[in-house]
């Protein structure tokens, strides 16, 4: 069995997720984890699926979605069974005014705090921007103290950015 990490991206349209997902169930692979958006009307799919068809063969299913018009690849993602998987384990909302600069700063002090983002939104409306970045922090960092430097240091930067930041703990849903 192997997994594969597919990405599509282009010009959004009806369908591309049902033809995607009939590709890749006609090739007997079974989608596994899956992210999809719209970026400014160009839809933007990422997946991790699992099976036996080879990458070539998935490549030519999904040839289809290529020959319309859209970005396809298709490569093989081996699991590193000694990386467990990120948990995220805070929720890091910015609101403000765009300007240049705004997720690398914000996420770097993220990073330097040895948090890994493990999903992250922004948008653009009108002069508002938002970002939502879910951050899973290092295991053992003591509750209430390394939490509370970081949310200092996220609040200094983004004061500096002339933004408003909130960082705050999140559940996550055993699957």
């Amino acid at each position: 069995m192997s997994s594969l990490a597919v990405t599509v991206v282009g010009h959004d349209r009806p369908g591309i997720i049902a033809a995607a997902a009939d590709a890749l169930a006609t090739c007997g692979m079974n989608l596994e984890d899956s992210s999809m958006t719209l970026l400014r009307g160009h839809f933007a799919m990422t997946l991790v699926c699992a099976g036996d068809a080879a990458v070539e063969a998935v490549r030519a299913a999904l040839e289809p979605l290529s020959a319309s018009g859209l970005d396809v690849a298709v490569r093989e993602v081996v699991p590193d069974p000694d990386v467990p998987a990120a948990v995220a384990t805070h929720l890091v909302t910015v609101y403000g005014a765009d300007r240049l600069g705004i997720v690398a700063r914000l996420v770097g002090v993220v990073s330097e705090a040895g948090g890994n983002v493990t999903d992250l939104t922004t948008r653009l409306s009108g002069e508002l921007y938002v970002l939502l970045a879910e951050v899973a922090l290092p295991v053992g960092a003591a509750p209430g103290t390394d939490v509370d430097a970081l949310r200092a240091h996220l609040e200094e930067v983004a004061s500096d950015l002339g933004v408003e930041v909130t960082l705050r703990s999140v559940e996550n849903d055993e699957l």
